[in-house]
């Protein structure tokens, strides 16, 4: 019988990563320097598939990532190698306020939360979708709906809210419109108009 190799930590030199067990019986293992914790990508597999887990809302998130205040871990800034396979890992930035980066292995599907940072993906409902949350796709449609409604608090902010919601209904109308884009051409030669 061969004992298993022990894991060292990704993000302390020499530091062996020991047991631990995460909401709901996820097994994973902690890193007792920094707080990091490491879950294997077959573990989170199994646990995913035991979880009840309803599509993440766009809207609903974003509002819940400007809400969620961080901290982000002193270790969060370091590159890491995965503990299980030795691969760097990825990064995908989430978006909170401010922002962290949660970490996976490309190769074996591991995912390392710095301190807190599984904690924060339990606030956020998101815990067991961090396939998705990390994909290009979803970072791709987040940073969309996060430049639009900088872009909507912008015209808010400069237009007044009264002025602003007429021109979000006028824009919403036009888009609907089969020949909206004649409307939007009338208004852009309005601005045109030299007087």
């Amino acid at each position: 019988m061969s004992l298993a190799t022990p894991m060292q930590s990704p993000k302390a030199k020499n530091v062996t990563l020991v047991d631990r067990t995460l909401d709901e019986n996820l097994p994973g293992k902690e890193c007792p320097q920094t707080g990091g914790v490491w879950i294997s990508g077959e573990d989170y597999q199994n646990w995913v598939e035991q979880q009840n887990s309803p599509e993440i809302d766009l809207e609903e998130l974003t509002h819940r990532l400007r809400e969620v205040n961080v901290t982000p871990s002193e270790s969060d800034t370091k590159a890491a190698l995965c503990p299980q396979c030795s691969r760097f890992l990825s990064r995908s930035r989430i978006e909170t306020q401010p922002a962290f980066y949660l970490e996976r292995c490309p190769q074996c599907g591991g995912i390392w939360c710095d301190r807190g940072e599984w904690e924060i993906l339990g606030q956020l409902g998101v815990r067991s979708q961090i396939e998705v949350l990390c994909s290009g796709e979803w970072q791709a449609r987040l940073r969309e709906k996060q430049q639009s409604d900088r872009q909507r608090q912008a015209t808010i902010d400069k237009l007044g809210e009264e002025l602003a919601t007429q021109v979000f209904k006028l824009a919403e109308a036009l888009k609907n419109h089969p020949n909206g884009d004649f409307g939007v051409a009338y208004l852009m030669r309005q601005f045109d108009r030299v007087d």
